[in-house]
């Protein structure tokens, strides 16, 4: 019985020891599981952590911003840019802006901690209410997480990324950074990016002037700015502007009565007409340089401001004046329209400072700068490089020479010789240089350069701005070495500026997105010649608009020189003129060179380019006369000899020489005892 007695306890011992292991297992096993479970996820956090971009540039958000380029008024007249933004900040942003967005995307920003949960769980079951995703549980700190440092993959780890994000900017920066990083950061359609761009874009009007019907329709736009375009989609963004405004009306940013009056308000939008652009050649000339100095990404992302020296009264003139004489052209000549092109460049002679710039009829066909790029053939306007040499030289506008027909040996011409003729094929006798150059005799001019010396006459022409290569031979008088009209504006502005090289240039200042000056221009001028030599050859060719080849300029009523030019079979038509503070030069021709017509002379085609510009350009400016330097004195000469004469003489002008070098017995008047008026004569036009 006894060991019966003893074996049943021991049998109940061991059935309570397997019971109790067993529980300590499973507990193990369960210790084990939520262990495991809790360092994948901790592990899983801390690598998804580990991923995540810092966030510490966020205090110094720097994003693709748009370069603007001003004229010389600050007038704004053009940007760059990849993203069309322009940042505006906090302080500046309208409290109704504010709300309309947080009201469309995020009702509970300022409360939540950068991910709602609740928001999140009110959207899923309005989307099952619904049947359909109608609303999204993304707030704006997650939008602003994912625009900037996330990619635009849909996947469960992306939106943990996401609002792991948020959460870490929630404590890194304030609602109103975060909130000023979202309306410059968010894309609003039609290439706009951040409420200062959109709201220029569709009402044409600062961020800061925003009415709350249109601070509502562009708030309807971050969640599909294309469905949603007014332009594109009228009905459906009106639609989009009505839920918006029920949600500022709910969250108690409206009235009812504020609410129901923006709802009835139609909202006006800007024309999405592209602007013709009043300079594009200009501008084009702005942006190769920028680019080609600090690269592609400051001249697009770095929001430079750019102060230019376009005058744009003056720009409009120019561009008008190009278009009116080239279609007066066409009807003259019968011409298709794009077919005959023209350009016109214009600058400060006193600075260099480029107030004008027309490549040619369209940049959209061709961007092709004929102001600046092309090379042609300046034909007689070259002219004044060479008597300005002259008069250099010793010669005076007085000096006579033969006109008369000269033969030189030319192994390149089919009989062996070259015949230079002049323009009307006629030969005047002994004329001088006076006439020579007012009236373009081509013998006259090629003598002179005979003269003076090839090579000198280039050493001046170079001297005074031509930077293109020049024939050293005699044909270079008539001006068959291709140049640019801005070279020949550059030249021509030695003579108005007394004597003075200027360097042109288009930009005054350029300013960084933080105020920092990038660059700013000073103009580059330099003594080149004796003022009293420009001073001649300024004289000289006031009579060209006075009296010789370019007289329609006459009409412009105030002290004007200038020269005309015409190439063989008149390919091209050149007119160059200045006033003591402005020098501009126009050029016509076919980009393909081919004859214009046999009548379409510089001052026929070109000249009146020149006046129309001239006109506009200069009204409402002060007259100015061309100084007379020290050492200039006048003397009354026979137009015809250019001998002294007495001052009775019937027909005598004032002509200028250099003090010490008139002729003998000649008597001097000075300059300041001259008359108001100085008589010119009247002669046939020629080239």
């Amino acid at each position: 019985m006894t060991p019966i007695k003893r074996f049943a306890p021991r049998r109940k011992k061991r059935s309570s020891s397997r019971r109790s292991w067993l529980g300590i297992i499973i507990v193990v096993i369960l210790v084990l599981f939520v262990t495991v479970a809790l360092a994948g996820s901790s592990l899983i956090y801390y690598v998804l952590l580990k991923e995540l971009p810092s966030i510490a540039a966020l205090k110094d958000y720097r994003p693709s911003i748009t370069t603007r380029v001003y004229a010389d008024n600050n007038e704004l007249i053009d940007e760059f840019f990849l993203e069309d933004r322009k940042v505006i900040k906090y302080e500046e942003i309208p409290k109704i802006v504010i709300q309309a967005f947080v009201a469309a995307e995020d009702a509970r920003f300022f409360q939540h901690g950068g991910f709602d949960m609740q928001s999140i769980s009110r959207a899923f079951f309005k989307n099952i209410e619904a049947g359909r995703i109608v609303q999204g549980g993304s707030t704006i700190t997650q939008q602003v997480a994912k625009s900037l440092y996330l990619s635009p993959e849909k996947s469960y780890i992306r939106k943990i990324k996401e609002a792991l994000l948020a959460y870490k900017i929630d404590r890194y920066l304030t609602k109103e950074e975060i909130i000023t990083l979202y309306l410059n950061h968010i894309y609003l359609g039609h290439g706009t990016y951040g409420v200062e761009a959109a709201a220029q874009g569709y009402f044409g009007k600062s961020a800061r002037n925003l009415t709350v019907p249109e601070a509502a329709m562009l708030a309807g736009l971050p969640k599909a700015p294309n469905s949603y375009s007014p332009y594109l989609h009228p009905e459906r963004a009106y639609q989009r502007q009505a839920y918006v405004l029920n949600r500022m009306l709910e969250d108690g940013y409206l009235t009812q009565r504020e609410r129901d009056r923006a709802l009835s308000t139609v909202v006006k939008l800007r024309s999405i007409k592209p602007k013709d652009k009043i300079a594009p050649y200009f501008i084009e000339n702005i942006r190769r340089y920028i680019q080609e100095k600090y690269g592609a990404d400051v001249l697009y992302k770095e929001g430079l401001e750019v102060y230019t020296t376009l005058n744009i009264q003056m720009q409009k003139a120019a561009r008008d004046a190009v278009e009116q004489g080239l279609k007066e052209m066409e009807e003259r000549e019968n011409y298709e329209k794009g077919q005959v092109q023209g350009a016109l460049f214009a600058m400060d002679a006193k600075t260099g400072a480029i107030r004008a710039m027309v490549g040619g009829r369209n940049f959209q066909r061709s961007e092709f700068n004929r102001a600046t790029q092309s090379r042609r053939q300046p034909g007689s306007a070259f002219k004044p490089m060479i008597y300005t040499a002259a008069f250099d030289k010793g010669l005076t506008p007085a000096t006579v020479i033969v006109d008369a027909p000269i033969v030189y040996p030319d192994p390149q011409q089919p009989d062996g010789v070259w015949k230079p003729q002049n323009f009307d094929q006629k030969f005047l006798g002994p004329t001088t240089l006076h006439n020579a150059l007012i009236h373009s005799r081509n013998i006259i001019t090629i003598k002179v350069l005979e003269e003076i010396g090839v090579d000198y006459a280039a050493s001046y022409a170079t001297n005074m701005g031509i930077s293109s290569p020049l024939s050293r031979n005699l044909s270079m008088a008539l001006g068959t070495s291709v140049v640019t009209l801005q070279e020949l504006v550059r030249a021509y502005g030695v003579l108005a500026n007394e004597g003075k090289r200027v360097q042109p240039f288009f930009i005054k200042k350029i300013v960084d997105r933080t105020g920092h000056v990038f660059e700013e221009t000073q103009p580059k001028i330099e003594q080149v010649i004796d003022p009293r030599i420009a001073f001649m050859s300024s004289y000289v060719m006031q009579d060209v608009v006075e009296s010789g080849t370019g007289q329609r300029v006459k009409k412009l009523g105030r002290p004007v020189a200038g020269k005309t030019g015409t190439t063989d079979d008149t390919r091209d038509a050149w007119f160059m003129g200045f006033t003591p503070s402005l020098v501009a030069g126009v050029w016509i021709g076919f980009d393909q060179e081919r004859p214009m017509g046999r009548q379409e002379v510089g001052g026929r085609a070109a000249a009146p380019i020149w006046l129309y510009f001239a006109e506009k350009a200069l009204e409402g400016t002060p007259i100015e006369a061309f100084p007379v330097p020290e050492g200039i004195v006048f003397v009354k000469v026979d137009p015809k000899t250019g001998a002294p004469v007495k001052p009775s003489h019937r027909g005598a002008i004032f002509e200028c020489f250099l003090e010490g070098t008139t002729p003998e017995d000649a008597e001097t008047i000075d300059p300041a005892h001259l008359p108001g008026g100085v008589h010119r004569f009247d002669t046939e036009p020629g080239l």
